[in-house]
């Protein structure tokens, strides 16, 4: 008797489907939060400066959001489970071969290039699409633990990746997750389903009705397709402008520099990432909640509300760093409760303006914006140290873009017409 069949009549698939996705973005966060780890190590033992190693972060954040869409398109036409398979093959293979580098080029090609677009696949887009297809009810609290998970990858690998470092160098620690991939990989094979339909269930919360067949796959050049609708839309700017900000002020910014702008104030190296899992655990809360608020508020407020808190902190941090302990604190708290707390509103606003059909490739692009405002602040943040000595000025930008984000959300779901359902399939078929 086969997994799906077995587990139908006890509980939804749909809840199955979530703790396979919820492990595997758990994954992909641990993967992914190695840089901050890592960048003074490489420094130290190859002579590379900040801003060649963060050159190589900000390749893996660009393509690891702009393979996004086209990866949505293409788990649409082969199936999720094929892509993510293939994925974590390719970032295991990615991360190991590190250990054997001797060139910045090298790590540039492996974790820019390589593990950046293996990681495309296990994005916000595939939160967006699993929430969308396997639940009618429920969304936004789905999409908020999923979005959870990369929190608690932090909280679970970046306190023992630190460790690992310092008491059996680097290679240790890119060994450790690319052996978290490998194990995750059979995981997804064995119960990671595509849709509700095979498995001949309707979404959580559907109405009773006949099921119907699943909608038309998505043609090859719809995510091209479906950027040139968006585009075309005052919406779509809106909604990537400030996911742009929201990338440059989140794992681009704090999540590549905050370890090492925390150990030039004396901070060893295993607190300082204690420091960054802190945040991770506050935004487990945080995003969970947001999750659940964008089901019943309006997520132009909600995403309002966000922008200027966590511009508020990053413009505090400077000064937290001169208070030792307390003021880091208080950043913690502050700024880890929202962390990635946009996510959810800004998946149901791109949801309810371009149709839950269209989600995957539409969200994909929006993205795509918010990684490559990531890779933007990963870069010229260690440029910017680079060059003055410090981050101030870098972190205090980033904090009025913030605000300037929060002014511009307000702005969503004013266009006259919206992009109707269906329209990146029909356009692209």
């Amino acid at each position: 008797m086969s997994i799906d069949r077995w587990m139908r009549g006890r509980v939804h698939y749909g809840w199955i489907i979530v703790a396979v996705t919820f492990v595997t973005l758990l994954a992909a966060a641990g993967i992914r939060s190695a840089p901050g780890v890592l960048m003074i190590p490489l420094e130290r033992e190859f002579g590379w400066t900040r801003a060649t190693v963060s050159f190589a972060v900000s390749i893996n954040l660009f393509l690891y959001g702009l393979s996004g869409p086209f990866m949505a398109g293409l788990m649409d036409r082969l199936g999720i489970r094929r892509v993510m398979v293939t994925s974590l093959a390719l970032v295991a293979a990615g991360v190991a071969l590190t250990t054997l580098m001797t060139a910045s080029w090298q790590l540039a090609l492996l974790w820019g290039v390589v593990v950046g677009l293996g990681t495309g696949t296990m994005a916000s887009v595939l939160g967006a699409m699993v929430a969308n297809r396997w639940f009618t009810e429920r969304r936004g609290l789905v999409l908020g633990l999923l979005t959870a998970s990369s929190a608690t990858g932090q909280l679970l690998f970046l306190p023992l990746l630190a460790s690992m470092v310092v008491h059996l160098g680097w290679r240790s620690a890119v060994l450790l997750v690319a052996g978290v991939a490998l194990v995750v990989l059979p995981l997804v094979a064995l119960l990671m389903r595509d849709d509700p339909r095979d498995v001949g269930l309707r979404p959580f919360g559907e109405p009773d009705a006949p099921i119907t067949p699943r909608p038309p796959r998505a043609a090859t050049a719809a995510p091209l397709v479906g950027l040139a609708l968006g585009l075309r839309s005052r919406d779509f700017w809106l909604l990537a402008g400030s996911f742009f900000i929201c990338g440059l002020s989140t794992n681009g910014l704090i999540g590549t520099h905050l370890i090492p702008a925390t150990m030039e104030h004396g901070i060893s190296e295993v607190t300082a990432a204690s420091l960054l899992a802190s945040i991770g655990v506050l935004d487990i809360l945080g995003t969970t909640v947001s999750g659940w608020l964008s089901d019943r508020w309006d997520n132009r407020y909600l995403l309002c509300w966000y922008y200027g808190l966590r511009g508020l902190s990053l413009l505090f941090l400077p000064y937290a760093f001169g208070s030792a302990y307390l003021g880091l604190a208080a950043f913690v708290i502050f700024y880890g409760l929202d962390w990635v707390a946009t996510v959810p509103p800004t998946a149901r606003l791109a949801a309810d303006t371009f149709g839950r059909e269209n989600v995957g490739i539409m969200f994909g692009w929006i993205a795509a914006a918010h990684q490559l405002g990531a890779a933007t602040a990963a870069y010229g943040g260690g440029l910017l140290r680079t060059w003055l000595g410090d981050y101030q000025v870098t972190f205090m930008s980033a904090g009025l873009v913030c605000l300037i984000a929060a002014g511009l959300v307000l702005r969503i779901g004013q266009e006259p017409r919206p992009v109707r359902p269906r329209a990146v399939e029909v356009a692209g078929a």
